[in-house]
């Protein structure tokens, strides 16, 4: 039971923060501004950890890797101290390499987070134009492609539930793979 509730715990606090994190990078890959109630929240959730990490990543090249490394260290932290409370059953090699998984998987489900929050503003006619505008460029470059293959039915747009399920399809696959390698070792 004592380890159920860490666990949750972890898993809550480990996942907003590598959420927050890869949001981060992606909201910088997509020239998002940060200057909206979204950017600011995840700036605070992060800058306490990313900006540190700054030094170590300076000289490498293609985008913030800061951001990248931070939700990295979360889910190691996370899985190691639940691997610790486990008793160490696995090696530690597989719980670095779940945590590789553990950012995958909560990559996609920011993107599911941010696709739902997308959908739901863009239905609501009074939303605020700018938090629209911002989940509207977190989501295109998915949603764009979809959009040329899946054609306007009675003038709703399905993309966005196309994508929820190839997000959903890939999460599960990434959580079988993650569950085969805690079980291997």
């Amino acid at each position: 039971m004592l380890f159920q509730i860490l666990s949750l715990l972890l898993n809550i606090a480990g996942g907003l923060l590598t959420g927050a994190c890869l949001l981060r990078w992606y909201m910088q890959y997509q020239r998002v501004s940060f200057n909206n109630p979204l950017g600011q929240l995840v700036l605070a959730l992060t800058s306490w950890m990313v900006l540190p990490l700054r030094r170590i990543t300076k000289g490498l090249p293609g985008g913030d890797w800061a951001s990248i490394l931070g939700a990295w260290l979360v889910q190691v932290v996370q899985f190691v101290l639940l691997w610790l409370a486990a008793g160490g059953l696995s090696s530690l090699l597989s719980v670095l390499v779940v945590a590789t998984i553990g950012v995958a998987n909560i990559g996609i489900s920011t993107m599911v987070v941010v696709t739902l929050v997308h959908a739901v503003l863009s239905w609501l006619s009074s939303g605020n134009a700018v938090m629209n505008a911002v989940f509207y460029q977190l989501t295109a470059p998915l949603l764009r492609p979809l959009r040329k293959i899946i054609p306007l039915v009675g003038g709703v747009d399905l993309s966005p539930i196309v994508l929820l399920v190839g997000l959903q399809i890939i999460s599960i696959m990434l959580a079988h793979l993650q569950s085969r390698l805690l079980l291997a070792v």
